[in-house]
C-alpha cells in the first residue's frame, strides 16, 4: 500500500473543463449535495481501508517566507480573488497509482450547480518516502 495526496483545486488547473458560478452562488441545496457526496466519498474510503485524512481549506491565508536574520516574514494575501484555490486535500492508503488517479477522477464527478459534475481538477502526489513511482 502506499499514500497519495488528492489535493482539490478549486476553479483551477491546467485548463478549466467546466465553467460554473463559485460555490457563494449555489443554492443551499446545491451545496449540501456537494458536501454529502464528499462525506459518501470519505465513508466509502474508510469502509475499503483506504481512507488517511481529508480536510477543507478556508478561501482566506497568505503565503509566508523567510526574509533573513532578524527580519519579519514577509507575507503575501490574503488571496480571495485568485482562480485556482487550493480547496482542500483527501489523502488516500491504495494498492496503486491507478488506484489513487481512479479515486480522484471519482471525486471531480461531484455534483455542483444543477447537480451536473463540476469535473474539478485533482493533483495526485505521492507521499515522499511512501510510494512507488507515479508510473508504477
Amino acid at each position: 500500500m502506499a499514500k497519495y495526496l488528492l489535493l482539490k483545486h478549486y476553479r483551477g488547473g491546467p485548463a478549466p473543463a467546466v465553467d460554473f458560478a463559485p460555490m457563494d452562488q449555489w443554492t443551499p441545496d446545491e451545496v449540501d449535495a456537494h458536501v454529502r457526496f464528499m462525506r459518501d466519498f470519505a465513508a466509502r474510503l474508510e469502509e475499503a481501508g483506504e481512507f488517511v485524512d481529508t480536510q477543507a481549506l478556508a478561501p482566506d491565508g497568505a503565503f509566508v517566507r523567510y526574509d533573513g536574520e532578524g527580519r519579519p516574514p514577509v507575507t503575501d494575501g490574503p488571496f480571495v480573488e485568485t482562480k485556482d484555490l487550493i480547496a482542500g486535500w483527501y489523502i488516500v492508503d491504495v494498492e496503486s497509482w491507478d488506484r489513487a488517479v481512479q479515486l480522484a477522477g471519482e471525486l471531480s464527478a461531484a455534483p455542483g450547480p444543477g447537480g451536473k459534475p463540476v469535473c474539478e481538477w485533482l493533483e495526485v502526489r505521492p507521499l515522499w518516502g511512501d510510494s512507488p513511482a507515479v508510473t508504477e
